[in-house]
């Protein structure tokens, strides 16, 4: 498939939907592809079964706070830059792009290094959402290392990361893009086409483009469009979409704390016979969802925030006080329900004293 304008704008809508709150707002990150595929050629997207298994294969990305990006702004160069650097680097020849995550503006972002490149974008990524640490990705939970890396800074000043642990790398990146202004763009987990097959979340891409077109050519009222959203997802390696709350924002609060966007929101039911308030915590993405104490869903699961009157998916970063807003609950694919992905994924990772339970389990409660 070639990537047109079209499909860059549902793109951007799709994966803000799957992001649940993070991986960056994805406008200026859409401006961006939509000015390379002009100015150099739109990109393809394939399937990882298209490439021959010695392919070169590298995710590429931004690595920061969500709200740096609403002020410290994109270029279409950052991302090419990163990816010679790297085969510079390396001494090799990049032959196809991956996302991080199929969240925001870091689904776009490998569009940008593809077209002026002039090589292919896998369908598919490393979480089949967006989550905010390194070692959550699926390539660094089956054992492929992100280093050697390349973080390119909004001056194109480039640093090489390398013979470091994931853990290490995480904390050495971070602190890298707060100290270069919040955000910086890398090239990461380099890997054979074989290795990728064996982790990626496949076909988020396409399935990204499918949301955005529904959100735009049904757009409306969000409680209207979970049935056909539904139809979207049934063949997919996710579970089931539910309506978990609708309501108004009554106080949003966060700060950028160690290079994420961390905080709460908390809002009030638009039902009056529904007395408790829903609370959701934030770390870049929504974590968790509770009503009163109950818990009603938790991170690896989806949580995502819809404009009720739109249906457009809104990212944490532009939630705010007054918003009428519908949330759905979406169970994660399996893969980030093993035990082994859970140990760097579940809510223990993000400091709460509870394990994972599914979504679909929380609601029945």
């Amino acid at each position: 498939m070639k990537l047109q304008e079209q499909q860059l704008k549902d793109l951007a809508t799709g994966a803000a939907f799957l992001a649940t709150g993070g991986g960056g707002d994805p406008y200026l990150s859409l401006l961006c592809a939509q000015q390379s595929i002009k100015h150099y050629q739109p990109a393809d997207l394939i399937s990882i079964d298209d490439l021959p298994e010695d392919a070169v294969v590298v995710a590429v990305g931004s690595v920061g706070a969500p709200t740096t990006s609403l002020e410290l702004l994109p270029s279409i160069d950052d991302p090419v830059i990163a990816i010679k650097a790297f085969e510079a680097h390396r001494g090799v020849k990049v032959d196809a792009v991956v996302s991080f995550e199929i969240g925001g503006a870091n689904s776009l972002i490998p569009i940008v290094a593809a077209a002026a490149s002039g090589i292919p974008v896998i369908d598919g990524d490393g979480m089949g959402r967006a989550l905010p640490e390194v070692q959550m990705m699926t390539y660094s939970i089956a054992g492929i290392s992100p280093t050697p890396s390349v973080a390119v800074d909004y001056a194109g000043n480039c640093v090489v990361f390398d013979n470091v642990t994931v853990l290490e790398y995480e904390e050495q990146i971070r602190d890298f893009a707060m100290q270069r202004g919040g955000m910086v763009t890398t090239v990461e987990f380099c890997m054979s086409a074989s290795e990728l097959r064996s982790c990626i979340v496949p076909d988020t891409v396409s399935l990204a483009i499918k949301i955005g077109e529904v959100l735009r050519v049904e757009q409306g009222n969000a409680l209207e469009l979970i049935e056909q959203l539904r139809e979207v997802f049934e063949p997919t390696a996710y579970g089931d979409i539910a309506t978990l709350f609708t309501g108004t924002v009554t106080d949003v609060a966060t700060s950028v704390i160690g290079g994420y966007d961390i905080g709460y929101a908390t809002l009030r039911s638009d039902n009056n016979d529904v007395e408790e308030d829903v609370k959701v915590d934030i770390k870049n993405e929504y974590l968790t969802l509770w009503a009163g104490n109950s818990l009603r869903a938790c991170v690896p699961d989806l949580i995502t925030f819809l404009d009720s009157e739109t249906g457009q998916p809104i990212n944490s970063e532009r939630l705010a006080f007054g918003q009428r807003v519908t949330i759905v609950g979406i169970g994660c694919p399996a893969h980030f329900r093993t035990s082994k992905a859970l140990d760097v994924v579940g809510p223990r990772c993000f400091g709460f004293d509870f394990d994972f339970t599914p979504i679909e389990e929380l609601i029945t409660q």
